[in-house]
């Protein structure tokens, strides 16, 4: 309700007759605190509502139609792609964000729903992987909120948010160490007045993470990088692709001579570009992606192979995603059958026949004892050393009870213990 006050442009004072007015239900809490503490302890109880109520509509975006929920995703994604994500950490946490990024498109907006499993899915890694991900880059860098958990067959509740408020611009990388010099043919590395920054095409990368060839122990999130980056702008050398790719410069060299291996790039002038077959079941989402003609395979090419299947074959992680959706969907039946079984609440019945016929035998309740240990005037016998027990006793009924000291207090006692405990509630309300 504040939200919605805040976001039509209300005040405070606006929000505090709203809710204090004697007919609003959904005031019925400030209410209470007005009746019981005062007019005071309600305006502030308000107060403090409104400012949680103003912090979460300036840090949302609010669209009033599918169109401009579309063109907010595409202004998104943007923000996303000319990103710095630095390391194995930020590749992942990239992959993360835009598996969440095709929940939102699907969805129509930043809110969104999906399990941690699926995410994980989507993203081509394990569950594991995804929450440090979320917990260590995404969350405290302002990119992914979880509103709700998901409990029961419900998914946990997402918002897309647009990241820190101040990007820091990408380093440059001839100022990081290098155990792999320059080959003198790709020419020098970029400087601060040519560099162009993080530029990557996510759409691709949302497109292949989830292959087994793209696995941690396949090409992994660095070649995943390196393909987004020659699909946005061809013809980059690999001293450009520290930076559009966000890589160190021994990464994109060992990423690039690694594609280069399974001809998935080649040479195009003074750069590289990515071949057809680096492609294939993607296509050219940017009309000036346009990757250079295939050449006939070179001798030099032993390790080539044809589709992401045999790549995946030949790193030997065919087969991981289908291993994990497997996994997955016996964790949720099995979560499932265990929420049946408590929505049930079912125990073994016992029966006896009783003259023909099959009678329920009550289940043991905690509060019954056996008939031997009960003693004389309602005792509890110790069943092994037959003496009473103290502070036990057998009520008329045959249950168990346990005496305690305020069982001896008197009726005036008990009225003032409960006047006590009364003006006590009161007072912290």
């Amino acid at each position: 309700m504040a939200c919605h006050v805040a976001r039509a442009g209300g005040t405070v004072e606006q929000l505090t007759w709203l809710l204090l007015h004697p007919e609003h239900e959904g005031g019925r809490h400030a209410q209470v605190i007005a009746l019981r503490s005062g007019h005071a302890r309600a305006q502030g109880y308000v107060e403090r509502v409104w400012a949680s109520a103003l912090a979460l509509v300036e840090s949302t975006t609010d669209v009033a139609s599918r169109g401009e929920a579309h063109e907010d995703l595409a202004r998104l994604r943007e923000c996303i792609e000319t990103t710095s994500w630095r390391g194995e950490r930020g590749r992942t946490a990239l992959r993360v964000l835009r598996a969440h990024l095709n929940f939102a498109q699907a969805a129509g907006g930043r809110l969104h729903f999906a399990s941690e499993r699926q995410a994980a899915e989507e993203a081509g890694i394990s569950r594991q992987t995804l929450r440090q991900a979320y917990e260590l880059v995404l969350k405290p860098g302002g990119w992914l909120r979880r509103l709700r958990v998901g409990s029961g067959t419900e998914g946990s509740t997402w918002y897309l948010a647009d990241g820190p408020a101040a990007l820091q611009p990408a380093a440059v990388s001839r100022d990081q160490p290098s155990q792999c010099p320059p080959d003198g043919e790709l020419g020098e590395w970029t400087t601060p007045e040519t560099d162009t920054g993080a530029d990557v095409d996510s759409r691709v990368i949302g497109l292949l993470m989830g292959h087994d060839a793209f696995a941690h122990h396949a090409l992994g999130s660095s070649a995943l990088m390196v393909i987004g980056a020659l699909h946005a702008r061809p013809g980059q050398t690999p001293a450009e692709l520290t930076v559009s790719a966000s890589l160190s410069r021994a990464t994109a060299y060992r990423t690039v001579a690694r594609l280069e291996g399974h001809g998935l790039v080649q040479r195009s002038g003074a750069g590289w570009s990515l071949t057809v077959q680096a492609l294939q079941g993607v296509g050219d989402s940017l009309p000036e992606a346009v990757t250079a003609p295939t050449p006939a395979p070179a001798a030099e090419h032993e390790h080539a192979v044809s589709g992401w299947g045999a790549l995946a074959t030949a790193y030997g992680t065919a087969g991981v995603a289908a291993v994990r959706r497997a996994m997955h969907a016996a964790e949720r039946a099995a979560y499932r059958a265990a929420l049946a079984a408590m929505d049930e609440r079912r125990s073994p019945a016992l029966t006896a026949v009783v003259d023909g016929r099959t009678v329920l035998v009550p289940g043991p309740r905690a509060d019954e004892i056996p008939a031997g240990w009960h003693g004389p005037d309602g005792t509890v016998l110790d069943p092994v050393t037959g003496r009473a027990v103290s502070g036990w006793q057998v009520a008329t009924d045959g249950r168990l009870i346990l005496l305690s000291p305020g069982d001896d207090r008197s009726y005036d006692e008990l009225v003032a213990a409960h006047t006590t405990a009364l003006h006590e509630w009161e007072t912290a309300a």
